[in-house]
């Protein structure tokens, strides 16, 4: 008999399989989605709470127009804006607000009048 010591074998640590974790992924967004659903549909009376609210504050102001963008004068609000403002600079300048590349010409720019 020799006295030699016996060692167990070295564990291997396995690493996960692309699947296992592919199928670990999609359940956490799972899960994550239907929490951001349950949030929702907790939320709904409140945001109805929170819109009756608002209305009433914009009747008592009397409020009339939205400010969408609070860059320029000409994208503040839509309806009081001139053909020309934002190439009041120079005539063939180029908008440097982001908003004016977001909101469309008026309708009445875009219809052609029929060439004779």
């Amino acid at each position: 008999m020799t006295n030699r010591q016996t060692h167990p074998p070295p564990i291997r640590r396995r690493r996960p399989r692309p699947s296992n974790l592919a199928v670990g992924v999609t359940g956490g967004l799972a899960l994550a989605l239907a929490g951001t659903l349950a949030a929702a549909a907790l939320s709904n009376e409140e945001a109805a709470a929170r819109m009756a609210r608002n209305q009433a504050l914009v009747a008592a102001l009397e409020l009339t127009d939205l400010c969408l963008f609070t860059e320029a004068r000409y994208t503040r609000h839509l309806t009081q804006a001139d053909l020309h403002t934002p190439f009041q600079d120079a005539p063939f300048s180029l908008d440097h607000f982001p908003s004016g590349s977001v909101v469309p010409p008026p309708p009445g720019i875009t219809r052609h009048a029929p060439m004779d």
